[in-house]
């Protein structure tokens, strides 16, 4: 199935993280690709004098369970020094399972697809260079229509 991954960073070597991450999760997803990395404001209420982040989205391939992806994507998170001390915190590295192939999965803290990822610019346009064409389980629409009704809402981030 393919899967999809988003990268982001705003703490520390924020290039340097996301191209190690990529190097970890290429071990993980066969075929795996990186998009170009771009720089946005942090997203939410109370985050608007954060540092800015980098992001990225990765799509590879896996016949994984999704639990195990997502487990393996903490894991990297972990070794970069990730940590959670409240919700929308600055951090290292931030890895989300957006995507993985026609699997919607809703287990307390795994959710695929993502559950906002549909709204994130930072995510859409990234991945419409690798995948416009991969389609949302739920809405089933492709990442290109979904970007595009994003953009046709205004300005967003």
């Amino acid at each position: 199935m393919r899967v999809v991954v988003a990268f982001g960073s705003n703490l520390g070597r924020r290039r340097d993280a996301i191209l190690k991450a990529a190097e970890d999760v290429s071990r993980l997803l066969s075929h795996f690709q990186l998009s170009s990395i771009i720089e946005t404001a942090p997203v939410g209420a109370g985050l608007e004098n954060d540092p800015p982040y980098l992001n990225g989205v990765g799509v590879g391939e896996s016949n994984r369970p999704v639990r195990e992806i997502f487990e393996a994507l903490r894991a990297i998170e972990a070794s970069a020094g990730r940590t959670r001390p409240y919700q929308g915190a600055p951090r290292t590295l931030d890895l989300d399972l957006i995507l993985a192939g026609d699997e919607v999965v809703e287990e307390g803290d795994l959710q695929v697809p993502h559950p906002r990822f549909r709204e994130r610019l930072f995510v859409l346009d990234p991945l419409c260079e690798l995948a416009a064409d991969v389609v949302d389980p739920v809405t089933r629409l492709t990442v290109r229509e979904l970007r595009d009704r994003v953009r046709e809402k205004g300005p967003a981030r």
